[in-house]
């Protein structure tokens, strides 16, 4: 899969969020992405997945040469895509063993042995992703811990083995040992099947335990450099006063709304 993010632009009512991102990520290739509060992050996310909160005014968001956002969420994850959220909803009356059989039934609709399997896989993942077989019966993410519910988040991901994810802030609220669960999982399916995901991040923590093919820095709505691993220590040791520097950037007054938006 080859996902091309050409010179997109969205906003939220007057607000401008995204301006001009241009990106372009493959499957069997792992992204990070970093950058201040606000710098619209979690907006990219939220506009490839078609949360219609946010408006494009602008650019594409190609899928193996055909753009995507017109299509609804739903036809979006069939083509292979998968977002695991910051924030992830719970869902009162539907067990987790239902939520994922449903799913992985449209998934893989056409492998017969994927379905077949379905419960043989299931509890050997959450083995795997170290949750209780008993959650099997619980409702989705109802009254589970922040780490549960990213657990869940990746298991989800296991069972219907997308071709590409984005992983928006899985990292935040998880205590070492949940990161360490968390990240095994994402790197299980990355060397067991091409799949590529954008990680993204305000911490180097777990890009220690996923190791990025390429570093996306963002600022002010676009991408403003790329590199490989060393951009993630650069950071670190300096923030991202140097990122301002060496590319001139002027910092902006930015309202609540926007920051809380991105």
């Amino acid at each position: 899969m080859k996902i091309e993010i050409k010179d997109l632009h969205a906003r939220i009512g007057e607000t401008e969020i995204l301006n001009g991102v241009d990106l372009t990520l493959n499957s069997g290739e792992v992204h990070a992405l970093m950058g201040p509060n606000g710098s619209g992050k979690s907006t990219l996310s939220n506009v490839i997945f078609g949360n219609e909160t946010y408006e494009v005014t602008g650019g594409q968001v190609l899928v193996d040469g055909e753009d995507i956002l017109e299509m609804e969420t739903h036809e979006r994850a069939r083509l292979g895509l998968f977002m695991a959220f910051q924030y992830p909803v719970e869902i009162p009356g539907v067990t987790v063993g239902r939520f994922l059989k449903r799913a992985a039934e449209i998934r893989f609709a056409e492998d017969e042995t994927k379905t077949k399997s379905f419960v043989k896989r299931l509890r050997a993942n959450m083995d795997y992703m170290d949750i209780n077989q008993q959650f099997i019966n619980r409702y989705l993410n109802e009254g589970f811990s922040g780490g549960e519910k990213k657990r869940m988040e990746i298991l989800q991901m296991l069972m219907l083995e997308p071709q590409f994810a984005i992983l928006d802030e899985t990292d935040s609220g998880l205590d070492i040992d949940a990161l360490k669960i968390v990240a095994q999982g994402v790197n299980k399916l990355r060397t067991e099947t091409e799949f590529g995901a954008l990680v993204i991040t305000h911490y180097q923590r777990i890009l220690d335990h996923i190791k990025p093919d390429f570093v996306h820095i963002m600022y002010q709505g676009k991408i403003v450099t790329s590199g490989g691993g060393d951009l993630v220590g650069q950071l670190e040791e300096h923030g991202y006063d140097w990122v301002k520097k060496q590319h001139g950037i002027q910092e902006e007054e930015k309202n609540e709304q926007s920051a809380s938006h991105a």
